[in-house]
């Protein structure tokens, strides 16, 4: 990671980035895809509500007491770009790979620390009637702000760090205000879920199908499918979302696409699943989920999910995207990609301004070699 050293990875992370060579193979993003993800990872958001609702308030306080909360506000500060002067709201969604408590057993005990394997900058403008996410690159090369971590300690400004060495090293406030920094828009919102949480969640609904067009053979994660339609549990559905190597090209835009596959099935069996027609499986996958959550203080209970989960009801799924923050192959290490610009700084704008984002601002010049 540039110049600051990272905790080695067991899994298959560990391979170069989807950029670890120009002119790699890799990817075709599929935009009607990515509109999906956007209407899902929104969807997610509201999962709480509908799974908590078939039971009594005496389950409440066991699932409320079940979300972690960050107090984001006080670990930055003052040190923050204006909030918008809107009602917009703009959500930064991590997915960690945490090896703390339950997580550890996940992958063996053999890898410390945690790093944040996906990153979305969700943005709902004013009038919730449409929504974007923005991925942000794990090998994304960034200035990191000054931090406080969590336990007071300073961690010092860093340029040319990988992105998501930053939440390893210094938490997610820090994570926050790097991503706040790099783009100019405050972040209302922080939502995150860890690998344990995650394994459970998938169990608690009894597995996920997936539907592969191509095999998954010889990964580092020792996943091995042959083409065509699986129903994943949490371990192998774990071992999926994770897995580089065996899959495509092997760069992590497979993975990625790996990823987005799952996620769009994994939210829509749990929302096929008649949980209002069973209380009992309602509370287990609300404690599962619950479970899994990282928010910021304002969002840290079921009260405040149910209310943002209602502020999104108006969203119209046609109205809805995913795109990647344009990056480009770095000149000193083509393993690792940067900002792109100018289209990077004109995709901030529009998010700030709540204006429409030009097209050209969603094209990147390091694709892994998809077109």
């Amino acid at each position: 990671m540039s110049h600051v050293s990272t905790p080695q990875r067991s899994d298959d992370s560990d391979a170069p980035s989807p950029s670890r060579r120009r002119g790699g193979r890799g990817r075709k993003r599929e935009k009607a895809g990515g509109r999906r993800i956007g209407r899902k990872i929104l969807i997610g958001l509201g999962v709480v509500v509908v799974a908590a609702a078939g039971t009594g308030y005496w389950l409440y306080s066991d699932l409320n007491n079940n979300i972690k909360g960050v107090d984001i506000d006080k670990a930055i500060g003052d040190d923050r770009p204006e909030k918008l002067p809107t009602s917009g709201q703009n959500i930064l969604i991590l997915g960690s790979d945490s090896r703390a408590g339950a997580n550890g057993d996940l992958d063996k005990a053999d890898v410390s620390g945690a790093r944040s394997d996906t990153a979305l900058v969700v943005h709902v403008p004013e009038g919730r009637k449409k929504a974007v996410a923005v991925s942000i690159p794990r090998d994304t090369l960034v200035t990191r702000p000054e931090c406080t971590k969590s336990d007071g300690d300073k961690v010092p400004s860093a340029k040319r760090v990988m992105f998501n060495s930053v939440y390893s090293l210094a938490g997610p406030a820090c994570t926050v205000k790097t991503v706040e920094q790099m783009s100019g828009v405050r972040m209302d919102h922080y939502v995150e879920i860890d690998f344990a949480g995650f394994k459970g969640l998938v169990d608690a609904i009894g597995g996920v199908p997936v539907t592969l067009d191509k095999p998954i053979k010889g990964s580092k994660t020792g996943l091995s499918l042959d083409a065509g339609t699986h129903t994943l549990d949490g371990t192998d559905a774990l071992k999926f979302v994770r897995t580089r190597y065996g899959y495509g090209d092997g760069s992590d835009l497979g993975r990625i696409g790996l990823q987005q596959k799952f996620m769009i099935a994994l939210l829509a069996e749990i929302k096929k699943q008649d949980l209002l027609g069973s209380p009992t499986k309602a509370y287990k996958i609300a404690d599962s989920l619950t479970e899994a959550l990282t928010t910021d203080s304002d969002l840290a209970s079921l009260t405040k999910l149910t209310e943002f989960g209602r502020s999104l009801n108006g969203i119209d799924p046609a109205n809805m995207e995913t795109i990647m923050l344009p990056v480009a192959y770095d000149k000193v290490d083509p393993n690792r990609v940067v900002a792109a610009e100018p289209q990077a700084s004109t995709l901030w704008k529009a998010i700030r301004t709540d204006a429409d984002i030009p097209e050209s601002a969603k094209k990147s010049p390091a694709t892994g070699g998809a077109s």
